[in-house]
């Protein structure tokens, strides 16, 4: 199914479009919001690769991380300081900026700032926080939580719906494979892609192992590339990483977030793909092996 195209940003910084049969879009950026100097250098080199590209994208990076497995976590710089950084990086770049919050009163608030509004896998079931989010009006990244199936991602995709917002984005982060394990189905893809909506794939938080370290989450971060390869042959509209220059040391998520080095590489990888599966199916026609029986 050729999903409908969703419009992030756009008026005074770049919009990004996502779905339809458009080229592949990126979303990225540090986990957490550090500093206000490293998100505005994040961005910076970021922005550099994707230009040289001429890949479409906007700039990820939250103020809270409620889900961490420790108390003694990095739980974020918090609201304020965080979204006078995203906004400081949208004005300086003209990029559209991502971030996610994990209280509905929060939703409205996040909203005044960012142009696409992300909502945690550990609460895309939540009625409160996608009604909540739905209500702002603006464009929604809900992320499939790893102990969903792709097929009931349609009731929380019903939920925003009935807040009159049909602007939404549904991504693949992983599907939990018994303990401290995440694995990816492909199928997921084809299957959200019935909602009408397009999709995404969160490569970085895909090869995590929940908290397989007692009190943090490892990672298998030498996979991304061969996750990314096939996650854009499978149909995906938009590619999600978190990226920053120094992995081993970042305050959030280290063990699986992609070092920027490498990210040229991916995301180059990652075009090229998806840019093969558009030519076949300009020359085959939509998937629909056994559809219509």
């Amino acid at each position: 199914m050729i999903p409908k195209i969703i419009k992030v940003g756009g008026g005074d910084v770049a919009e990004v479009q996502i779905g339809g049969t458009l080229p592949l879009a990126f979303l990225g950026g540090p986990c957490a919001i550090e500093t206000r100097a490293h998100a505005l250098e994040m961005a910076e080199r970021i922005g550099e690769v994707c230009v040289g590209l001429d890949i479409p994208w906007g700039y990820k990076s939250c103020y809270d991380k409620d889900c961490r497995s420790s108390e003694n976590s990095f739980h974020g710089i918090g609201m304020d300081a965080g979204l006078d950084i995203l906004a400081e990086v949208r004005s300086a770049y003209k990029i559209p900026v991502v971030s996610d919050f994990s209280d509905a009163a929060w939703a409205a608030r996040t909203a005044e700032t960012v142009d696409l509004l992300q909502i945690p896998a550990y609460l895309c079931r939540q009625t409160h926080v996608l009604k909540a989010a739905g209500e702002t009006g603006k464009p929604l990244h809900v992320k499939k939580g790893q102990f969903m199936s792709p097929w009931n991602m349609k009731n929380s995709v019903r939920k925003i719906e009935a807040t009159g917002n049909e602007q939404i984005l549904l991504t693949d982060r992983g599907t939990f494979f018994g303990y401290n394990m995440l694995i990816n189905d492909y199928r997921n893809f084809p299957i959200m892609l019935e909602t009408g909506y397009p999709v995404c794939f969160d490569a970085t938080h895909s090869v995590q192992m929940p908290t397989s370290m007692g009190n943090v989450s490892g990672g298998q971060r030498e996979f991304i590339p061969h996750l990314v390869r096939a996650a854009a042959g499978a149909g995906i509209n938009a590619l999600f990483m978190e990226v920053h220059d120094n992995p081993n040391e970042a305050l959030s998520d280290p063990n699986t977030q992609l070092d920027i080095r490498y990210l040229k590489n991916i995301l180059a990888q990652a075009k090229a793909m998806h840019a093969a599966r558009q030519e076949l199916l300009e020359e085959w026609g939509e998937d629909r092996v056994h559809l219509d029986d």
